[in-house]
């Protein structure tokens, strides 16, 4: 495999801003990548300051490994966020982390990179794990799952109206021949894919839900997000960026639900809603998006949409 697939950050300088980095803070960056945001928090921390980065990825891993060996106020441990709060826990960490940024779904090099079969541009194995020595490729996936199973991730995380449709025809061809490259299930559900959309590829929306499923993004989101808010510091901020409604849908509810408190959930005229029931969460500005001159330069950048909250309890 290879790393020489660059990786452009998006909303750098915002994302770092939001986090409101003290010198002497603690903070955690739950997607490392290629440390584009890591780089610009350690410029912003003073000698005690403290980061710990994340990622499933090896490649990015190595990366990390690098910058940690140059700075020994990095630590980068192979994980998914999902389990930020064990790994925390084990530093004696837990309600002492002043910020915590997720960056989420794919990096460039991931999706650039045909060997990692993460993309229909480019041929190649047809894998998209973000970690590839744990759990079933794509490829392995799609050949054995029912057609109920594929239409349901197609639907349900690819948000494809076709669904069915594309699964039909995915089980029709594998029962010729199994999957095993990118281009191929990309021409297959190209074909299948009745109404084009204009200046998106037919295989889109069926390749992000296969994603997805594979590497348990929505799950992983929904755990990681409860683990950022418990190893937070009062005042500590959570910020995080997505690229695809699902995600950001999930951001948005977890932030308001934590934002609003359960009160609404006792019964009337009680005189003392219990600490319990209280706003653990206090939302920061609305979301912001890439500017002009960014999606100009990243095209990527176009579907960013980051949110900002602090802890309150």
């Amino acid at each position: 495999m290879t790393n020489s697939y660059n990786h452009v950050t998006v909303l750098l300088d915002e994302a770092v801003n939001a986090l409101a980095i003290t010198p002497a803070g603690c903070y955690l960056d739950g997607t490392f990548g290629r440390g584009g945001h890591s780089r610009l928090i350690l410029r912003q921390l003073g000698s005690a300051g403290r980061l710990l980065g994340f990622d499933k990825d090896p490649q990015a891993i190595a990366a990390g490994q690098q910058l940690a060996a140059e700075d020994g106020r990095f630590v980068v441990v192979q994980r998914s966020f999902a389990e930020l709060a064990e790994e925390v826990a084990a530093l004696g960490l837990t309600g002492k982390i002043n910020g915590v940024l997720l960056d989420l779904g794919v990096s460039s090099p991931q999706l650039d990179d045909p060997e990692r079969g993460f993309s229909f541009m480019n041929d190649g194995p047809l894998d998209m794990r973000m970690d590839p020595s744990r759990g079933i490729s794509a490829a392995q996936w799609i050949n054995s799952a029912s057609e109920e199973e594929v239409a349901h991730v197609f639907k349900e995380y690819g948000e494809e109206r076709f669904a069915r449709r594309m699964a039909r025809a995915v089980v029709l061809r594998r029962s010729e021949q199994p999957f095993a490259r990118t281009a191929d299930l990309a021409k297959v559900l190209t074909v299948a894919n009745p109404a084009w959309e204009k200046g998106k590829n037919p295989a889109t929306r069926a390749f992000q839900g296969l994603r997805i499923y594979v590497n348990s993004e929505l799950d992983d989101l929904q755990r990681g997000l409860q683990a950022a808010l418990d190893v937070l510091a009062i005042g500590g901020r959570l910020v995080v960026i997505s690229f695809h409604s699902l995600e950001d849908r999930m951001v948005k509810q977890f932030m308001r639900v934590q934002a609003k408190g359960e009160a609404d959930k006792l019964p009337r005229n009680l005189p003392i809603i219990p600490q319990a029931f209280e706003p653990r969460l206090k939302l920061l500005g609305k979301p912001q998006f890439a500017s002009d001159a960014e999606t100009r330069a990243n095209p990527r950048s176009r579907s960013a949409v980051m949110r900002v909250a602090e802890k309150l309890r």
